[in-house]
Order: C-alpha cells, then sequence, then structure tokens
C-alpha cells in the first residue's frame, strides 16, 4: 500500500549513479528550490487550475520560509525525478528501508498515515478485525494491504487507484476499501452526497501504518537542517494542518 501516493511514495526512484549534493547555499544563490510533483493528481497536485493541490501549497511555504521561490518540476513516472533536477518532493514514507532504493534523505516527519478503512455511514464495521469472508475490500493491486488482507481469507477486489475503489464503495459494489485516509477524506469532500465513514486505522499492523516527511534528493546537511526547522515552525504556527485542512484532511501527528 505504499505506492499509493503518486510518483513519490515509490520505492525505485532511480537515484542511482553519483551526484553532486545539492547545498543550501546553492539553493540561496539560485533564488529557488525545485519540487517534483505530478501535475494531473488531486488533492496531492496539479499543474492548472485551482485548488492547485496541498503538495504544491506546502512547497511554497517551504520555500518561503527557506527565503527562495518555488518552482515546479512537473513529472509524470518516478523515474523522471533526477532528469528533471528537483530538489524535493513530499508526502514521502519515513522510513529508510522504503527509501532504499531512492536514496532520498528524509526530513524529521510531519504526519502519520497508512492505510484505513472507509465504508458506507450504513455499514456495521467497525476495524480490520470486523472484515471476514463475507465482506469485500477494495484493495489496490500489488498492495501491501492487498497481501495483509487476503492472508486473513477476506474477498479483495483489486483497483488501480483509490479513488477508483472508494467509488464502488459509495455504489455498493464492495464491502469497504482499504485506503490512505487522505484519499477518502478528498472523497467526501468532493463527493458530499456519497460521503463514506472512514474508520481509524489498525495501529498493531505496523506495514499498514507510517510517518510522513519530506524527500530530499541530494541535500547538503545545511539544507536538510533549514527544512526540518522550516517543517517545525509550520507545525507549529498550524500552517501544516491549515494546507491539509482545505482538502478536507485532518492529519494526525507523527510517531
Amino acid at each position: 500500500m505504499k505506492a499509493i501516493v503518486p510518483v513519490i511514495v515509490a520505492a525505485g526512484i532511480g537515484l542511482s549513479g553519483p551526484a553532486q549534493a545539492r547545498t543550501l547555499e546553492a539553493v540561496r544563490s539560485s533564488g529557488e528550490i525545485g519540487l517534483c510533483a505530478h501535475p494531473n493528481s488531486l488533492p496531492f497536485a496539479r499543474k492548472a487550475g485551482d485548488p492547485p493541490g496541498f503538495q504544491v501549497e506546502l512547497g511554497r511555504v517551504l520555500a518561503r520560509e527557506l527565503g527562495v521561490s518555488l518552482r515546479l518540476d512537473w513529472i509524470i513516472t518516478q523515474y523522471q525525478m533526477r532528469s528533471a533536477g528537483c530538489d524535493i518532493v513530499l508526502d514521502v514514507i519515513a522510513d529508510r528501508e522504503a527509501q532504499g532504493e531512492t536514496r532520498l534523505r528524509i526530513s524529521k516527519p510531519y504526519y502519520r498515515a497508512g492505510v484505513a478503512l472507509a465504508v458506507p455511514s450504513s455499514s456495521t464495521l467497525a476495524s480490520f478485525q470486523s472484515l471476514n469472508e463475507h465482506t469485500k475490500v477494495g484493495v489496490q493491486v500489488g498492495s501491501v494491504a492487498a497481501m495483509i488482507i487476503g492472508q486473513r481469507h477476506v474477498p479483495i477486489s483489486t483497483f488501480g487507484f483509490e479513488s477508483d475503489s472508494l467509488e464502488a464503495v459509495s455504489n455498493h459494489e464492495i464491502d469497504a476499501a482499504a485506503v490512505t485516509p487522505t484519499a477518502a477524506s478528498y472523497f467526501n469532500l468532493t463527493h458530499p452526497d456519497k460521503a463514506l465513514r472512514i474508520l481509524d486505522r489498525d495501529e498493531s499492523v505496523a506495514d499498514l501504518n507510517w510517518n510522513v516527511a519530506v524527500g530530499m534528493i541530494r541535500p547538503d546537511d545545511a539544507l536538510r537542517e533549514a527544512i526540518d526547522g522550516a517543517l517545525e515552525r509550520l507545525r507549529n504556527d498550524g500552517t501544516i494542518d491549515r494546507i491539509y485542512g482545505r482538502y478536507g484532511i485532518v492529519l494526525q501527528a507523527p510517531k
């Protein structure tokens, strides 16, 4: 399930080979910091229109904290990141093992995420433990959630995108969708007539929960520390919560 956030959460971004560090001094000298994002992936980001996505909004305030402007580097696949020349990616799993192939340096986490169940408001399901051989659950193809739920002998239905599984729940084609609270919350914001109930994540299953951070592609220590400091200020003054809140998302503190 760790590949659900567009482009940047999945491992295997392809940053192999030697590369020169991107220093804080170089960022400030150029007057900009580059953010890689997908051009059509609301609520994360989009190239045209309003709202621009929470990654774009957070990127702008991070850049402001660093005293530079934000440059958006639009990529469709994770393998374009290196050639795009960006400096950061957002909503990255804050786990060295998960980012092993990407070689990303990870900031201090700024929220907690994972996999939750989205169910119809009338559903009697209360948790992952409520699932049984009679409940069909929508999962992303090839995800960790698909494996874990399938091992419990719960019927699954696979989907390419979280939004598709959420639509299937709202249309009563399946009983639940195993998705990120981010996706489910944005679905509810944009489909108020089909709003689903989002059950609490099950923290007892480590692989279905993770902290989220900024991924830095080739930072020196000064740039990493500057981003950590900016994130702390933006968390403390409520800026990050307000940005995600505009997309219907209530963030949970990292653990």
